[in-house]
């Protein structure tokens, strides 16, 4: 066991210095006199300076003062050696599954072993978090893919045995349906890209106002539609981005909105401000639900309201906003808009001159 080896090896060490210590000082003692009788003038006419029973004497409290560095160095051992022992069997249980293992960190007076000790036990946190988070992961994706392949493959059985024709209204449905896996996939494959540090950004100088334009034109009529009113107030801003990413995130916004929002105004804002660009979109509610504020862009996050008006979502559209934005170097937070809707905020560095 290592712990055990550890623990001879640190034994072992202390034993032999204080061994060689006791010696350093009985010969130390004994030569040092030796040069202080010999020149010394009160020494002349003496045979001996110091007898056998001053001999013993020294003996005897060199051989005490082993005794006691040998209980010192024992406890001393034990106080090292107890977070480390706590150490190695927490590793080996997480080695073996066991990821809420923990190890103890014993004496807070030894910083070091204490230090090492607290690192183990967040590093342990983190293995166990994301375990859960994967576990989460695998079952929310699952559930979301279920329900666009059950449609797909009950309608299609249906063709195959004659029940629903193949006409192009339930063509265009199944379309729809596999619209949707194809935008979960794309999707998961940002906000993992992102999270892992290996989204593809090509960067260059955009002007983020005719990005907002030309998107602005290919959405307003559907707004319009759906009870939607789209308003802009855009500074004129170069921003080194990467122009595609950028609309994608507008776009999961605007369709956020579109599910989730109350019929009325939209509105987009762009502010250069000292080194930031200032990108903000408001609605005019409901806005978030409180219980989900804190976490809105985490994967798979929905609150009771939203997923009573849930319209198509797979609940990964702000992660999105949030994986683009960050990879970026940029921020985004949510608050309540003046009108009492949503408010997202994006902060990028820039304007580039």
């Amino acid at each position: 066991m290592i712990v055990k080896g550890l623990s001879r090896q640190i034994l072992g060490a202390m034993a032999s210095v204080t061994v060689a210590a006791g010696l350093l000082v009985f010969f130390g003692t004994y030569l040092a006199f030796t040069i202080l009788f010999y020149f010394s003038p009160w020494a002349e006419g003496t045979d001996n300076w110091l007898t056998g029973f001053d001999f013993i004497i020294l003996a005897v409290l060199i051989f005490l003062a082993l005794i006691v560095a040998a209980i010192a160095s024992i406890k001393l051992a034990r106080r090292i050696l107890e977070p480390l022992e706590s150490l190695a069997v927490s590793a080996r249980r997480i080695k073996d599954g066991d990821l809420s293992a923990r190890a103890l960190p014993g004496d807070h007076s030894l910083g070091e072993t204490a230090l090492l000790v607290q690192d183990f036990n967040a590093m342990a946190q983190r293995l166990q978090d994301m375990a859960a988070d994967m576990t989460l992961w695998n079952a929310t994706i699952a559930h979301e893919l279920r329900t666009p392949l059950t449609i797909l493959k009950g309608r299609l059985q249906g063709m195959i045995d004659g029940v629903f024709e193949p006409d192009e209204k339930s063509l265009y449905a199944l379309v729809l349906q596999v619209d949707s896996l194809a935008r979960l996939v794309e999707d998961l494959r940002t906000v993992t890209l992102a999270d892992s540090g290996h989204l593809d950004l090509r960067l260059q100088p955009v002007r983020l106002k005719d990005e907002i334009l030309r998107l602005a034109v290919v959405l307003d009529q559907e707004l319009k539609q759906d009870g939607f009113e789209l308003r802009l107030d855009l500074s004129d801003a170069v921003v080194r981005v990467d122009a595609m990413r950028i609309r994608q995130a507008l776009l999961a916004l605007v369709t956020n909105a579109r599910r989730y929002a109350m019929r009325g105004v939209i509105e987009i804002s762009l502010q250069a401000k000292d080194d930031l660009v200032i990108l903000r979109f408001a609605d005019e509610g409901p806005g978030l639900d409180a219980d989900i504020a804190a976490s809105a862009f985490e994967p798979f996050r929905r609150g009771t309201r939203s997923c009573a008006m849930e319209k198509g979502g797979n609940g990964l559209g702000l992660s999105v906003v949030r994986a683009i934005v960050e990879a970026h170097g940029g921020k985004v937070r949510y608050a309540p808009s003046d009108r009492g809707g949503a408010m997202f905020e994006i902060s990028l560095a820039g304007p580039v001159s």
